[in-house]
């Protein structure tokens, strides 16, 4: 039997799936300047292995002052491969942004999504905020159209965010393992480079663009897929 909390987290897992596949959106934050008028500006965003995002801004941004004055936020983003503007694949994150403290752990993962982002963390002015979901509104299309609460998307803390760092090492023999797993096509490995992995899939970079690749189901722990993987 399909219970309301399987429901929720199916809900949730695909809001994340589609987070995870792009990498920008529409930034809503409330005006220090216009008493609280809605104002929106168009952000790089990244999508963390809880399923929280993290936004590297200035503090010269008319948002990050905003955010400052008001963590109140939002993000939508949409299915950017789609042309259907009405039909497409859309989320939108409501929740409170906070600065991150400490960046180089965060940088080098953000670092791997956004290489030209390295100009922009040596001055000093840029800072990460993460955005921690409290509720998404997420539209897969006509009909397919829910609210999903913080508890039906986000992850708890699970084995693979200490696995990942080691696995980018092992990018070869991973890689290899998803062609016979038909998760990625019969490629040769040396032509594609692994750029990050979570529970939802994970991100390669091929002629300069990054392809994002879901998981059937869930992946907590890389034994689930590496049976001969050691941490």
């Amino acid at each position: 039997m399909i219970t309301d909390n399987s429901k929720s987290q199916q809900h949730g897992r695909q809001a994340r799936q589609l987070l995870r596949a792009h990498r920008y959106g529409a930034l809503s934050t409330l005006s220090q300047k216009f008493d609280g008028h809605p104002f929106a500006s168009i952000t790089p965003y990244f999508t963390d292995f809880d399923g929280s995002l993290l936004i590297l801004i200035s503090g010269l941004a008319e948002h990050t002052k905003n955010i400052q004055h008001d963590a109140r936020v939002s993000l939508i983003t949409h299915d950017q491969h789609d042309p259907q503007i009405q039909t497409q694949g859309r989320v939108t994150v409501l929740g409170n942004a906070t600065k991150v403290d400490g960046r180089d752990l965060t940088a080098q993962r953000y670092l791997r999504y956004f290489p030209e982002a390295a100009r922009y963390l040596e001055m000093q002015d840029f800072q990460f905020y993460r955005i921690v979901p409290q509720a998404i509104r997420f539209v897969g299309g006509f009909g397919n159209i829910h609210w999903v609460k913080a508890e039906g998307y986000l992850l708890a803390p699970y084995a693979l965010k200490q696995q990942e760092e080691k696995l980018l090492m092992q990018a070869n023999e991973f890689l290899v393992e998803m062609v016979r797993r038909d998760y990625l096509p019969p490629i040769a490995s040396g032509e594609i480079q692994l750029v990050g992995v979570d529970a939802d899939g994970f991100d390669i970079r091929q002629n300069e663009q990054i392809q994002r690749l879901d998981f059937p189901e869930l992946v907590t722990d890389i034994q689930q897929i590496l049976p001969s993987y050691r941490a």
